[in-house]
């Protein structure tokens, strides 16, 4: 392989690994905070006691996410100094905001929650969570605003005199019309992600603590998680059906991709699964739903969506108009033999998307039914769903990224950018390869660590009550200690 190869290799590694914990950091903390104001609404102990439960796994999995995601903004100036000189002056903007604004506030804020119990007024205390969750949305929402300029590139012009992309409209860069309609998606994506960990963490406390005095709280907490989980994902749902359209709007190429379509076709149908080849030649198509293609791309059954031969030759006229428009340096940055992506990464990793979405959803509506009336779901079965049911989320989250990356290809920047011009010239494949290897051998050691700090703290369950220290009464001259 060479530099780039490797250079997409580590990006892609360190970036799905990061997203593993972005999701849950962010449905986390709002569910955090609704229990922590719900202690303070009730006086009830067991509000009290999931809000310091749930608020040590998240601390743990913020930790980690500050960690990996460190990693992720030096990777464009070792591995990507061409892409960073180009467009770096429009895609560092929204990444200085949330570094500067939305990162700060969220660590500024987790710190006061963590050191303020019996410190400070808890309406005052409660309140910080909240800013914590508003610090990770926000975090969201400029780190999205970055990825959808590279989906859809707007707020930009060319200067001819240093061949850079230059900001001209940073209003235009934050309401991109990708980026109104991805932000919704990721957050109801990480909702139902966080209701899915609650509900299966809980599922499986549950269980352990039947008959016992703490079973009513952990049926709440699952019954919650799962509510939570549910309502979520409709949200995903929606959203995800808008963008279907955004996207085939600007990458029609992409919509083509997700199913192997390789023909213009209207009332195009939609496979959940293929047997054989992708390449247009030996495909057999398995459970075929008629024109839900169509649906999915134009919002009609009958619409006609374009095919991956005609968008080729569509592809290949923009970038000669980009080069036309732009000079010879912009050129070399659009011209390449082939505009098609790796379609059988981008349609299975579509379609695992929306299938573990689905299970999760499933499985939050079998919760439901199983624990209403007071019941506990006694099967070892329930094991598996407690277990998995986190994790569908977790991964259908990841698989989503996996689709809208590799559907992008071979463009780094949409109609302005190819990846392979975007790598770093100076860097040998040698080199990137041993920063890949340590980076991955790292995250090993990292995954370890927060897998075993995780299920150590689950086992334990909640803390039994114990009624907290009035502000009034701390001590201001106390060292700060935090400790589990």
């Amino acid at each position: 392989m060479d530099a780039v190869d490797v250079a997409r290799w580590q990006f892609a590694i360190t970036t799905v690994y990061h997203f593993l914990f972005v999701p849950i950091t962010i449905g986390l903390s709002l569910i955090v905070a609704i229990f922590h104001t719900q202690w303070l609404r009730t006086r009830d102990p067991e509000y009290f006691r999931l809000t310091k439960f749930f608020g040590k796994l998240f601390i743990i999995n913020f930790a980690l996410g500050l960690v990996t995601g460190i990693v992720q903004e030096f990777q464009f100036g070792m591995n990507w100094s061409d892409y960073s000189r180009f467009v770096g002056d429009i895609f560092g903007a929204p990444l200085a905001f949330e570094a500067l604004l939305a990162f700060f506030l969220e660590s500024t804020f987790l710190g006061i929650w963590i050191f303020g119990w019996g410190r400070i007024p808890e309406k005052l205390h409660a309140s910080t969570m909240w800013l914590v969750h508003i610090g990770t949305v926000l975090s969201a929402y400029f780190i999205l605003a970055a990825n959808s300029f590279m989906q859809n590139p707007v707020g930009f012009r060319f200067n001819p005199e240093n061949g850079r992309a230059e900001m001209a409209d940073f209003l235009a860069v934050l309401t991109n019309k990708v980026q109104l309609v991805t932000f919704p998606h990721v957050v109801f994506s990480a909702y139902m992600v966080g209701g899915a960990v609650v509900m299966g963490v809980a599922l499986w406390l549950l269980r352990k603590h039947a008959g016992t005095a703490d079973e009513s709280m952990y049926r709440r907490a699952t019954r919650f998680g799962a509510v939570f989980a549910l309502v979520a994902s409709l949200g995903v749902v929606v959203t995800g059906d808008i963008q279907g359209k955004i996207m085939t709007e600007v990458q029609p190429m992409k919509m083509a991709a997700a199913e192997g379509l390789y023909e213009t076709t209207a009332n195009a149908p939609f496979s959940v699964l293929s047997v054989g080849s992708l390449d247009g030649s030996e495909a057999t198509r398995i459970i075929e739903i008629p024109g839900l293609l169509s649906f999915l791309a134009t919002g009609t059954w009958d619409g006609e969506v374009e095919g991956i031969n005609e968008l080729r030759e569509s592809e290949r006229a923009m970038a000669e108009k980009v080069a036309e428009r732009y000079g010879p340096d912009v050129a070399a940055l659009v011209i390449v033999d082939d505009y098609t992506p790796m379609i059988p990464l981008t349609y299975w990793s579509f379609r695992f998307m929306m299938g573990l979405g689905f299970a999760t959803m499933a499985a939050a509506a079998a919760v439901l039914w199983a624990t209403r009336r007071g019941g506990v779901p006694l099967s070892p079965l329930w094991t598996w769903v407690a277990v998995l049911t986190p994790l569908a989320p977790v991964f259908a989250n990841s698989w989503g990224w996996i689709f809208t990356e590799a559907g992008r290809q071979p463009w780094i920047v949409y109609g302005l950018m190819t990846t392979a011009s975007g790598v770093s010239p100076s860097v040998s494949a040698m080199e990137v390869w041993i920063s890949m290897i340590t980076y991955t051998a790292v995250y090993a050691v990292l995954a370890v660590i927060e897998v075993k700090l995780f299920l150590t703290y689950v086992r334990r369950g909640a803390d039994p009550f114990e009624d907290p220290a009035d502000h009034a009464d701390a001590d201001d001259d106390a060292p700060l200690q935090f400790a589990y």
